[in-house]
């Protein structure tokens, strides 16, 4: 493994295991960031399931955006994640960044699902 990559996975164990102690049971808003797409999905580590999930790989996502490595993309997954974890109950969530830098496309994907009710 590179250098930067296990750097990459120790930021990603260490923010995971601080949601852990700080989220008290809480669901977690969960990023996944490739080169040319972004992923959010609403987890609930006690039962093991995903509640609600957007990408920029649903063909309706794909409509509204020319490509999906965007802050622009990020903000639509964002709002659409909001939307279904709200249609599916869940308010409150822990957002967990992984080991990606609270910047860009994480951060936008993180405000515009704040901005559609999620709190966090």
């Amino acid at each position: 493994m590179s250098k930067a990559r296990i750097q990459f996975e120790s930021r990603r164990i260490r923010t995971r295991a601080s949601l852990r102690r700080k989220s008290a049971g809480r669901l977690r808003l969960s990023v996944f960031r490739s080169g040319q797409h972004i992923y959010g999905q609403i987890i609930d580590d006690k039962e093991g399931k995903t509640l609600a999930a957007a990408s920029t790989t649903e063909k309706e996502v794909k409509a509204s955006v020319k490509n999906g490595a965007t802050v622009a993309a990020a903000a639509v997954v964002g709002k659409l994640v909001a939307e279904r974890a709200l249609k599916a109950g869940v308010k409150e969530v822990c957002f967990d960044r992984g080991g990606y830098v609270y910047h860009g496309r994480v951060k936008a994907l993180a405000e515009a699902a704040r901005e559609a009710g999620l709190s966090f």
